[in-house]
């Protein structure tokens, strides 16, 4: 018979994994590259070790740890095919053709405020952050940096317009994931969200647009005729590129699973890199006859490995350097080390006894409110998954809500608010490790900047604590049905 562990005891691989991972900040100069996978595996060991102690029988465990892995083998496989996509992109001039005119549309000043809708936009047609981040952030990314913008805050910007759609649209999955583990319906779900969304929006853009308008260009502006020259003698930039993403947003707005997505708009990318980009694909095969046998050396190596273009500015080449799939790797070994631990105390019910304390000093609204919060915060920190972050707190609380009255709604905002919208923050969740390595950006640097993210929990728990647009069952009746949520 299992023996139940100590609040200590659960807290234990917590706190081994908060040390090690602070000491890998101050020793290791790159964490991805193999220390904090590391740190994950020995807090892992250490939660093992409590869970076989407390009785559990090893195989349980290891079922549960493949089961985890498993559950983010969709996110790793999309991984490795956005390293694909943006190696083809890259070759065939889609991504320095969205930059040169880009640079040529954009106002500098107001170019962290257009990031953010765009950004928007993009994900709420697609309801993937990921994918909006792999395709129209990274041209942004790359705007923003031949302008002179520091990369953290664009990154920034294109992460809170991503994660906009990522919360609101109803293709996101967590979208969908956050009313069917609370109990409500997805329009419903959505139409509340709205209440706290539009303010932290708002917020968002003030500020973005406050910093564009306060910053200094001065230094970078000379620049941007130098990068379009660059680009213009390297590539060829011809609007007819466009056709890649627009052809791949219109494939995802149609409902087409991401993974063969993004394989479709891989290949598309080769194939307008053969059409338009002849000296690109010769200059990368160091082949200049057999034009046949250049194209496939090219095309494979810009799916699995480095391709770095030379042009006549130094900023350019930095734009113009990916890694592919090779590149992904080390994201995609933090992703699994992240599961094995997350696997571990997920079977030893070692999160639950955590979150259990917590629950029970939750009196008011806006106390439970905050509780989820954290909880779900709390999840994407230590399970590194989103979806762990929504499907165990809805699970958790669910009960809660209903015996104070409220609409299965209010936990499912607070999830979206709070799980979905910091998945992104922590460096090694599966959000956080994509979006660092898709983007350049180490998560710690684009976080202060993440405005949206940071905005949107604190503005659910206003909400809570002010009794703002909290939907209540009248008269108490927990069993109203859900037609009738939809009203104050």
């Amino acid at each position: 018979m299992n023996r139940e562990t100590s609040f200590l005891e659960a807290l234990t691989p917590i706190l081994v994994l908060i040390i090690l991972l602070t000491l890998n900040v101050l020793v290791f100069e790159d964490t991805l590259a193999g220390s904090n996978q590391i740190a994950l595996l020995l807090a892992a060991t250490i939660g093992g070790v409590i869970v076989r102690r407390s009785g559990q029988k090893w195989e349980t465990t290891r079922k549960k740890i493949v089961s985890t892995i498993g559950s983010a083998m969709p996110s790793m496989l999309i991984l490795l095919l956005i390293g694909s996509l943006a190696g083809t992109w890259m070759i065939s001039g889609v991504v320095p053709a969205m930059i040169y005119y880009g640079l040529d549309i954009i106002n500098p000043q107001l170019f962290l405020f257009t990031a953010v809708v765009v950004s928007a936009v993009v994900s709420v047609a697609t309801g993937s952050s990921w994918s909006t981040i792999a395709t129209i952030g990274v041209a942004l990314l790359g705007i923003g940096k031949a302008i002179g913008i520091n990369e953290a805050v664009v990154a920034g910007s294109i992460i809170s317009g991503a994660y906009f759609g990522d919360k609101i649209s109803p293709l996101s999955d967590t979208t969908n994931l956050a009313p069917a583990m609370a109990g409500t319906d997805l329009f419903t779900h959505i139409r509340y969200m709205f209440f706290t969304t539009v303010p932290s929006l708002t917020i968002t853009l003030i500020i973005f647009l406050f910093i564009g308008f306060n910053y200094d260009f001065s230094s970078a502006l000379v620049d941007v005729n130098e990068v379009k020259s660059a680009i213009s003698h390297t590539f060829s930039t011809s609007p007819l590129l466009f056709l890649v993403p627009v052809l791949l947003l219109t494939i995802i707005i149609l409902k087409i699973p991401p993974i063969p997505s993004l394989m479709i708009g891989t290949l598309l990318g080769g194939v307008f890199a053969i059409i338009f980009q002849p000296e690109i694909i010769r200059e990368v095969a160091g082949i200049t006859d057999k034009y046949s046998k250049a194209s496939y050396i090219t095309f494979m190596q810009a799916m699995f490995g480095d391709v770095s273009l030379s042009t006549s500015n130094q900023r350019v080449n930095e734009l113009l350097s990916t890694s592919g799939m090779r590149g992904m790797l080390d994201t995609i070994w933090l992703i699994l080390s992240a599961m094995v631990f997350g696997g571990v105390m997920e079977a030893g019910g070692l999160l639950s006894r955590i979150t259990r304390p917590i629950m029970k000093m939750a009196k008011s609204t806006g106390a439970l409110v905050s509780s989820t919060v954290g909880t779900c915060i709390f999840f994407n920190t230590t399970a590194s998954d989103q979806y762990i972050s929504i499907v165990v707190p809805g699970r958790m609380y669910r009960k809660a809500y209903e015996e104070k009255g409220l609409k299965p709604e209010v936990l499912s905002r607070t999830l979206e608010d709070s799980g979905t919208m910091t998945s992104v923050l922590i460096p090694w969740n599966t959000c956080g490790a994509t979006q660092s390595r898709i983007l350049g950006v180490g998560t710690f640097d684009y976080l202060p900047y993440c405005f949206f993210n940071l905005v949107s929990p604190l503005m659910t728990m206003l909400f809570a604590y002010f009794n703002i647009k909290i939907r209540r069952f009248s008269n108490g009746n927990k069993n109203e049905k859900i037609i009738d949520q939809t009203t104050e």
